[in-house]
C-alpha cells in the first residue's frame, strides 16, 4: 500500500520560520488528524506535499522516494479555500479536472457522475458552482478531490461549512477510501471529529510536531487528572494539596491533575475536610483538552519517526 512521508521539513519566509522540522508518515489504510491553532503550519505543510510551495529544507516521499510532478497528480487535493471556478458548471468543472489528470472523456463522465450521486449534487451538474449554497460546494470540492481516483488523500479543512448529513456522508467517504489502502490527512479544527474518525492525531504548534500518536495513547499520557464532587467545599478547596493542580472548578465538581502517584488521596482528604464527597474518579482529557495544553505549550506524547 502507499505510503506518505514528510521527513525534516522546514519553510521560513524572512525571519519567521514557518515550519520547523516537520516530519510524520501516513500508511496506506490509515487516517491522520492534522490539527492545530490558526497559523501553526498546517497548510504550509500541505502545500509542500502538493508541490505549491518548495520547502528549504526537508522532503516528501512516497513509498521511500521523493515525489516529482507525475506522482503528485495521484493525489486528491482539497484546499481550506474553495478552488474551483465559481462561473463554471458543476459537471463540466468536475469533468474538466478528472480529464486534467488523465482520465479520457468516458471515464471523466462517469467518474463525475458517480460522485456527485454519491455525495448528493448529482441534480447541480448543469449549475454554476457560484450559484450552489456553501455546503454544496465544499461537497462538490471533495468530488473534485476524488475524481480521479487519487492514490493519495490531502485535505483542508474538508468539513467546514458543513450539515450534520453531509458530515456523515464525507466521514463514510474517508472512512471508504482508507478502507481501499488510500492514505489520508486532513485538517480541522472540529477536533469532535478528528477523535471519531482519525486513527492517529498530530499536533502542531508555531510550525513544530508537538504531539503525533494515537488519541488513545495521547488521552492515556500527561498527568493524571481526577474529578471529585464534593459539593459543600468551598471555592479554591484543592489549591493548597501538594502536588495537585486544579484544572477546573465549577459548582458540581472540581478537576485537579496530580504530580505523582498518591497525591490523589490527599485530594480526597482535603475534599473530605470540607464535607462529604459524592465522588472521586479518574478522567482522562479529551483531545480538545489536549489540544488546549499543546497550544498552551505543555505537549503530550511525541511518537517517534521511522
Amino acid at each position: 500500500m502507499t505510503r506518505l512521508e514528510l521527513r525534516s521539513l522546514t519553510k521560513s519566509y524572512g525571519s519567521r520560520r514557518v515550519l520547523d522540522d516537520v516530519s510524520f508518515t501516513v500508511d496506506g489504510g490509515e487516517i491522520l488528524g492534522f490539527v492545530g491553532a490558526n497559523g501553526a503550519g498546517k497548510t504550509t505543510t500541505m502545500r509542500i506535499v502538493l508541490g505549491v510551495l518548495v520547502p528549504d529544507g526537508g522532503e516528501v516521499l512516497r513509498d521511500g522516494h521523493p515525489l516529482d510532478a507525475a506522482q503528485r497528480r495521484s493525489i486528491g487535493y482539497m484546499p481550506e479555500e474553495r478552488g474551483l471556478y465559481p462561473k463554471m458548471k458543476v459537471g463540466e468543472q468536475l469533468d474538466y479536472l478528472a480529464r486534467l489528470h488523465g482520465l479520457d472523456a468516458a471515464a471523466a463522465r462517469a467518474a463525475t457522475r458517480e460522485w456527485t450521486e454519491r455525495l448528493g449534487v448529482a441534480e447541480r451538474l448543469g449549475d454554476e458552482v457560484q450559484k450552489l449554497s456553501l455546503g454544496n460546494q465544499q461537497r462538490v470540492q471533495l468530488a473534485a478531490a476524488l475524481v480521479h481516483s487519487p492514490e493519495i488523500l490531502v485535505l483542508d479543512e474538508p468539513f467546514s461549512g458543513l450539515d450534520p448529513v453531509a458530515v456523515d456522508v464525507m466521514s463514510s467517504v474517508l472512512r471508504e477510501r482508507a478502507a481501499a489502502g488510500v492514505p489520508v490527512v486532513f485538517s480541522s479544527h472540529q477536533l469532535d471529529l478528528v477523535e471519531r474518525l482519525c486513527d492517529r492525531v498530530g499536533i502542531i504548534r508555531a510550525g513544530s510536531m508537538v504531539a503525533l500518536d494515537t488519541v488513545e495513547a495521547l488521552r492515556s499520557g500527561g498527568a493524571p487528572r481526577w474529578r471529585v464532587v464534593a459539593p459543600q467545599a468551598p471555592a479554591g478547596w484543592a489549591a493548597a494539596v501538594p502536588g495537585a493542580h486544579v484544572v477546573s472548578e465549577g459548582p458540581d465538581a472540581t478537576v485537579v491533575e496530580v504530580t505523582h502517584d498518591g497525591v490523589e488521596q490527599q485530594v480526597l482528604a482535603a475534599a473530605l475536610a470540607t464535607g462529604p464527597v459524592h465522588e472521586l474518579a479518574r478522567v482522562r482529557p479529551s483531545l480538545t483538552d489536549l489540544f488546549r495544553d499543546a497550544v498552551a505549550g505543555t505537549p503530550h506524547t511525541q511518537e517517534a519517526q521511522a
